[in-house]
């Protein structure tokens, strides 16, 4: 923990991670006792959003790589996304993940070995969620929404790896502001047909020929690919710097 982090108050214990998921919306009393809004957490929603945007603007050409915590050293997975984030790092892009470990560390030891930027943006779990030891810079957060928002910022390209609801989430939210024109249309890779294509034909039948709730549109926003090869092809072909 740096020396800013200090100032502003201690992390959260597991208590007040504990106390804080418990809360509802329909008892406000009680939220007041336990996790008041206060101007000091408010001043650490935004220290966080300011300091990260500080540390992501000086990179200009960036791939932001999301997927499980829980692959390791010697599966497919980890050693697929270490492979691409070390060819993207030797073709100048800075590597941006959550920070932890599984595909995050893969994708940071990719970049950290070909000597390109490695950055990792970790966030404060009740199970504590360890910073990986290849990352050339990195960030701790509170806040997932403040976390889920550097991840964005700064980069051309999202690369989604098999994981969990997590990595579900995060997709499902960039896709959001793509088709509200709340961000820019940039590139989103899915790695791995095996695991994506149930889930983008389940949008293709369902969400489109089932309900109609999206348009047939929504569903170019993404490319599947199933290599290391494939995926670094498309991201090179679909990345343009302005």
């Amino acid at each position: 923990m740096d020396k800013e982090e200090q100032e502003r108050g201690k992390m959260q214990t597991p208590e007040e991670h504990r106390l804080e998921a418990e809360l509802r919306v329909c008892d406000p009393a009680r939220a007041d006792r336990t996790n008041p809004v206060t101007p000091q957490r408010v001043q650490w929603m935004a220290d966080e959003l300011k300091e990260g945007f500080e540390t992501l603007q000086k990179y200009r050409l960036a791939a932001t790589f999301f997927g499980s915590a829980r692959c390791s050293i010697g599966d497919d997975i980890y050693s697929d996304a270490e492979k691409l984030a070390a060819k993207l790092a030797r073709s100048g892009f800075a590597v941006i993940t959550g920070g932890g470990g599984g595909v995050m560390e893969a994708a940071n030891r990719g970049a950290y070995e070909a000597g390109g930027p490695s950055i990792g943006l970790n966030v404060t779990l009740p199970e504590e969620q360890h910073l990986n030891e290849y990352t050339t810079e990195s960030k701790r957060f509170r806040y997932f929404f403040t976390r889920k928002v550097m991840l964005t910022f700064a980069s051309e390209v999202y690369i989604y790896f098999p994981g969990g609801y997590g990595t579900l989430d995060e997709l499902f939210e960039i896709l959001t502001l793509i088709q509200t024109h709340k961000i820019k249309r940039l590139p989103i890779i899915l790695y791995g047909k095996k695991y994506w294509d149930p889930i983008t034909n389940l949008i293709q039948s369902h969400l489109v020929d089932g309900f109609g709730t999206i348009d047939q549109a929504d569903t170019t926003f993404f490319t599947v690919v199933d290599s290391v090869d494939e995926a670094y092809d498309a991201v090179i072909s679909q990345v343009h710097c302005e």
